[in-house]
């Protein structure tokens, strides 16, 4: 069976791509089995730019597929922050809380109206020679709330209301989140690509 690493330590991230990619005929495994697999840098100023740093960075260091993504999200009432620093936007990488304080804080002084958002996912393949193979994007809309709901997800996901459904994504199931999803949507639309993995 063939195998498709996946370039993140995230375990929350990673059970959501492998719950994406379970009917796919290969092993989907993530970077904790790889020691040696470099901490890239996200140097670049745009999700395509991370993404690709992270795919083609691990290839070539494990000489696997890889499937890496860079995610955010995007206020555009904030001028697009916190975009690419999602992760660290308060500071220090991957502190939710203190993340969605800040957030918070930043909209305070905002109209309901500016509040509208979007997370943004890209996703880059790249083949065991660190070559790139697929790129795609997904984008899911929706509203920062002013309280956090639900304790599902991860980052942004109980301030992160979707409309439709008049659920964040913190309250929302993981199939439905799956379904409307940034990283969902990449995912789906990587798919003819990775039915090439041999």
């Amino acid at each position: 069976m063939s195998r498709l690493v996946l370039g993140t330590r995230n375990r929350k991230k990673r059970e959501e791509l492998a719950d994406l990619l379970k009917d796919l005929p290969f092993e989907v495994v993530d970077l904790s089995g790889y020691p040696s697999a470099p901490e890239v840098e996200e140097t670049g100023t745009t999700f395509e730019e991370n993404a690709r740093l992270k795919a083609v960075g691990v290839a070539q260091a494990i000489g696997e597929w890889v499937l890496a993504e860079d995610s955010g999200l995007v206020v555009p009432g904030l001028n697009g922050r916190p975009g690419v620093y999602s992760a660290r936007y308060a500071g220090k990488q991957g502190d939710d809380e203190a993340n969605n304080q800040r957030l918070l804080a930043e909209l305070a002084p905002l109209p309901d109206d500016r509040r509208a958002a979007y997370y943004i996912c890209v996703a880059v393949l790249a083949n065991p020679k660190g070559e790139v193979i697929g790129v795609t994007e997904g984008r899911c809309h929706g509203t920062i709330i002013k309280e956090r709901r639900g304790t599902g997800g991860f980052g942004y996901d109980p301030l992160f209301l979707v409309p439709e459904w008049h659920q964040t994504f913190g309250e929302l199931s993981l199939r439905v989140k799956q379904a409307l999803s940034h990283r969902g949507k990449a995912v789906v639309a990587m798919r003819p690509k990775l039915r090439e993995i041999k």
